[in-house]
């Protein structure tokens, strides 16, 4: 059997970081084994998807393809720093406006702290205001103005949430939030949208608003620490 034949053979036995060690050794040991031939059944064992991106661009090879597609699967699994704003360092204030009225249907400030989190930890948050002297029933739920803003405590910082108009009777609002860029840029890898519904009683009387933060991906609400991340990109200066 002719040396590279040999070589041939116990390439085919070689795991992929031994192969990709073994490449560094010379310019021929580069080339045999960064073969399609090899990597093809590797690529397609580990990234089925990723290896069909061959038939799109037949200059890739299948080494190539592997590499990039270990290098995103090492990023999926990389777990995020925690976030260094907390829930508690946050005052969430809203208010809805009506045409109709001289004064706010509903005008509340609640900090995080007296907030109530969702047992499966998304952040999502139901705001008991039944009790709460600061907004009137209304008549004719019209077309009415919505505003949400968090502030960091002290008031050091705001972000705007939300600021939007809709019809009052349908009691649900969304606007979808900017992408956070530079530092923070990784937080969000889909959009986001900032979400509040209202809760009648009486069939005019606010009882519950429900404010929240969902994924535009899969339309769930993103977990508070996501969340805070975001937040905290706007509310505090980035650490590179």
């Amino acid at each position: 059997m002719a040396p590279f034949e040999v070589f041939d053979l116990v390439s085919h036995h070689l795991d992929p970081k031994t192969l990709a060690i073994s490449s560094c050794v010379c310019k021929s040991w580069f080339v045999s084994m960064s073969s399609d031939h090899l990597w093809w059944p590797i690529c397609t064992s580990h990234f089925p998807s990723l290896s069909i991106l061959k038939l799109t661009n037949p200059t890739v090879s299948y080494r190539r393809l592997y590499v990039i597609g270990r290098a995103a699967a090492k990023r999926r699994q990389k777990t995020p720093s925690k976030p260094r704003l907390s829930l508690d360092s946050l005052i969430f204030t809203i208010n809805i406006f009506n045409p109709n009225l001289s004064s706010n249907v509903l005008s509340l400030e609640k900090s995080g702290s007296e907030l109530v989190m969702d047992p499966s930890g998304i952040f999502k948050f139901d705001i008991d205001v039944s009790g709460y002297n600061g907004f009137e029933a209304w008549e004719d739920r019209g077309a009415v103005r919505v505003t949400w803003n968090v502030v960091l405590e002290g008031w050091r910082g705001v972000f705007e949430m939300m600021d939007c108009e809709g019809k009052g009777m349908e009691g649900w609002f969304s606007e979808e939030l900017p992408s956070p860029a530079g530092c923070c840029s990784s937080v969000v890898t889909s959009g986001i949208v900032a979400d509040l519904k209202l809760g009648f009683c009486d069939g005019r009387r606010v009882k519950k608003v429900s404010v929240g933060m969902l994924s535009i991906g899969d339309w769930r609400y993103v977990s508070i620490d996501d969340a805070l991340r975001y937040l905290q990109h706007f509310l505090l200066p980035c650490v590179v």
